[in-house]
């Protein structure tokens, strides 16, 4: 059973910056892409950023040139750096790895950001 574990949110200013990270357990971390995703109050889970198995990278429109996505491999780690934060990112972010499907695998607690003044 595949497991997500986020960590690394918090409350931060305007403009700031956090980093979060993903420890994922039970599959075969190197050969699948991962992405995180993000649900802001009131609204649907929507994505953010992927990177594939081989270390392509894509992101939403709205966090290009903001947030860079990661991976490590041999820690079975996914990271989303996140720079000049606004507050229009707060939400609580997931990871996820897309075997068959993204959600295929469920879905980890996730990590709170507060980006606020």
């Amino acid at each position: 059973q595949v497991q997500f574990v986020e960590s690394g949110g918090g409350l931060v200013q305007p403009g700031g910056s956090l980093r979060l990270s993903c420890a994922v357990s039970g599959s075969i971390f190197s050969i699948y892409g991962m992405g995180w995703f993000r649900q802001a109050p009131g609204k649907q889970r929507e994505w953010v950023a992927t990177i594939s198995s081989g270390g392509s990278t894509a992101y939403i429109d709205f966090v290009k040139g903001r947030f860079t996505i990661s991976r490590d491999n041999a820690e079975n780690t996914v990271l989303l750096q996140m720079n000049d934060l606004k507050p229009e990112d707060t939400g609580v972010y997931y990871c996820n790895q897309r075997t068959t499907s993204w959600g295929s695998n469920g879905w980890g607690q996730g990590t709170q950001v507060i980006v606020s003044s």
